[in-house]
């Protein structure tokens, strides 16, 4: 019962579990892979906007897996995320849809519109 209150404030125990792991891979990387995962990761957490717990943990995952396999082949950094890191980490976190904090804004600011159209008083 307690379990289920405490996640109904804070979100999925499990999930924030899944990505400390997550974190722990990141830092055991070798270097340069550490840090361009470290950067990817700040960039998403600021760019994505996911609310979707289960969509964000799967994505962090995914991403760690990617340089994962990149350090243990020896993957040279810009040949993954290219010329432009920002166009690489936007594409990736685009694959993994899910509800963003701005959809609510978007939502929000269309009704308003209509709102005002229609002479609703706010």
């Amino acid at each position: 019962m307690a379990v289920k209150w405490i996640e109904a404030l804070t979100g999925s125990l499990e999930q924030k579990k899944q990505y400390k792991q997550a974190m722990a891979r990141i830092e055991a990387l070798p270097e340069p892979y550490r840090s361009s995962a470290k950067a990817l990761n700040r960039y998403f957490m600021y760019y994505g906007g996911l609310t979707d717990g289960d969509a964000l943990v799967t994505m962090i995952g995914d991403h760690v897996d990617l340089w994962d396999r990149a350090a243990v082949d020896g993957t040279p950094v810009r040949e993954i995320v290219g010329d432009d890191p920002v166009e690489f980490a936007e594409t990736f976190a685009a694959a993994y849809s899910a509800t963003q904090w701005i959809d609510k804004e978007r939502a929000r600011l269309v009704k308003a519109i209509d709102d005002a159209e229609r002479g609703v008083p706010r």
